[in-house]
Parts: structure tokens; sequence; C-alpha cells
């Protein structure tokens, strides 16, 4: 039978959000989505609408005055002000609220030990870096989730509702060629069969979530036990070096990449960008799902697991090229460089 539990998300068209708004409208719950109506989206009869733009209040307001729900997953929260706005709108009300964190709030802090506890939030924060730099963009996502993460707590005590931050790492899913483009970064590189830089040979440590886990993960939330918890991490159970990972998704698409090792200061001097390079550098977080797994029975899978239906959705419907592409040319030269 259908669940006459209402729910709403805040966002719906994104590569976590649309993977959730598939899990929950297949269970036929009351849904309704706060999207800005800048893509389509499915046509459901249990499914309401409601345009609206989350950074500004009067649409917001507009849109949930007066409205009620038994559970609200929120992938658009990424300050203090988006949770204060959100809970400012009258007579809006939420028994349970998911706020969708990040593993960024460690990547803030001093004395880092990854794979990181939920209680590693509580240390000591670094210093601000200058700006503009990658690492002060970097530092200012994080810092934000952070305060989102705090006054939520605060918010939920004073309105008196459920609330948690889920905190993810670096999210895998068939829709990511539609948004960050990040796993396509690497793909289009292999595919076009010349060798690939891989900074600091790959040897980093990585973790990742797949969009399904999460959104079944939510689901749980819905409508199973609330966590005692005011923070809870979601992630695969191991770490994996990015060589191999990039390695097995190469070899989801039968494709056999010739990588080579470089460093970081050979890519700065040639004017190659970080950003060329997703999944490396200090700025990826590894968050332990220790306690969502042990105590939520969360069921998070491993990218042997994912990475076929991630990397064939990629083929199928192949995205407009990654950003950093557009310095491939100068990846060769670097490479001609390298092995003369």
């Amino acid at each position: 039978m259908p669940s006459t539990k209402r729910i709403l998300l805040l966002g719906a068209s994104g590569l976590l959000s649309s993977a959730a708004l598939s899990v929950f409208s297949k269970k036929g719950f009351e849904l309704t989505v706060i999207s800005r109506g800048k893509r389509p989206l499915p046509k459901l009869e249990n499914l309401t609408i409601l345009k609206a733009d989350r950074k500004d209040f009067d649409s917001l307001s507009k849109a949930l005055e007066n409205k009620k729900f038994d559970f609200t997953a929120d992938f658009l929260a990424y300050d203090e002000k988006d949770i204060k706005d959100l809970f400012s709108v009258k007579n809006f009300f939420t028994e349970r609220y998911c706020m969708i964190s990040s593993g960024q709030v460690y990547l803030v802090t001093q004395n880092q030990k990854p794979p990181f506890s939920e209680e590693d939030f509580n240390k000591e924060l670094m210093a601000e870096p200058s700006k503009p730099s990658r690492d002060w963009d970097n530092w200012f996502y994080g810092m934000g989730k952070r305060r989102a993460e705090l006054a939520l707590e605060k918010i939920a005590l004073e309105k008196n509702f459920n609330s948690l931050a889920l905190r993810l790492p670096v999210v895998q899913g068939e829709k990511d060629g539609e948004n960050s483009k990040r796993l396509w970064a690497w793909l289009e590189r292999m595919k076009d069969k010349n060798p690939v830089l891989l900074p600091d040979g790959g040897e980093n440590l990585v973790r990742f979530i797949y969009s399904q886990d999460v959104s079944l993960f939510l689901e749980s939330l819905a409508l199973g036990p609330w966590p005692k918890e005011k923070a809870l991490n979601l992630s695969q159970k191991e770490d994996i070096k990015l060589k191999d990972f990039l390695s097995l998704a190469a070899s989801f698409a039968g494709l056999k990449p010739e990588f080579v090792s470089v460093k970081a200061e050979t890519l700065a001097k040639a004017k190659i960008p970080e950003f060329c390079y997703p999944y490396w550098g200090k700025w990826t977080s590894r968050p332990n799902p220790h306690k969502a797994i042990s105590s939520y029975l969360a069921k998070p899978r491993s990218p042997s697991e994912y990475l076929p239906s991630v990397v064939k959705a990629h083929f199928e419907n192949p995205p407009s090229s990654h950003e950093g592409y557009a310095f491939r040319k100068k990846e060769l030269e670097l490479l001609r460089e390298i092995k003369k």
C-alpha cells in the first residue's frame, strides 16, 4: 500500500536529490519538492512540485507557508542562513529533518587523522587560508556547512523536531554527468587513448558514497527509528587508492589507460590547475561510516558494485566536456616532456 507520509525534498534535479526523488516516488509517499524549475522533473501522481528559489526567502516562504511534513531531506542547505530562513517560514513544520552535509566539515580542522569519526567535528579549527585560492574556496564551503549544522541543532531544540546532519564524501552516481562531471573528467581523458597524468601517481586514498545508497538511507530515516546522534557519517566502508578506483572505472568501460605519475609542483609549473584532477589532493574527505552501518543498518556499496552502472550511464549519455579537459593540449605537451 502507498505510504501516507508526507515527504519534502528541497532540491530534486541534482545528482543526489534526483536519486532520492526516484526512491521516494516509487514507494508511494505523498511527495513534495522545491525546485527552481531549471530542469524538467518527472510527472508523477504522488508528486507536487513547488517552484521556489531556496536563496530567496520570499519565494521560499510563499511555497512553504502553513505546510506540514513528516520528513524533510534538504539538499540545498549550505550555510547558517539557509537553515534559519527555512525555519522562519510562517507555520512551516517538519517532524523529521535531514540536512545533507559534507565530510568537508572535518577538513577545516587541525591535526587531521582520517578516516574521520563524527567526534572529529569538535577539533580546533584551522586558520583561514589566503584568498583568492582553491584552499580558501574549500575552506569556505566546509565552514559554511559547519555553521549550517550548528544552526540546525539549535533550531531543532527550540522548535522541537528531530534533526540530523548527514555527512557525506564525494557522491558517485549515474547522473553525475549532468552535474559535477568529476568522474567524466577522468573517463574523457581515458577514452581519447592518450596517456593520463595522475598526480602523485594516484597513491592518495579516497572514499565515496553511491547516490542510491544515500537515498535508501534517507528512506530509512523517514520510516524507521530516528538516530540519537545529531550528525552521522555515510560513506563506503574502505579506503581505496585513487589509481585503483580509476583503473576499476576504466575496466567497466573496456578501457586500458596508461597512467603517468606527475608531481604537484610540475603541474603548477606547467600552469595546469588542480581542478583538472578530481578526487586528488587534501580537500577530498574520508568520513568513517561505522555508526551508521552498525547502529542504523546503512548498507553502502563498494565501487566494484556501483561503478558498472555509473560508468555505463556516462557512456550511454556522454556529458559535455569537464572544464579541465580544456587543458588537455597542455597535458599532452607536458607528457612529451616527461617521456623525453
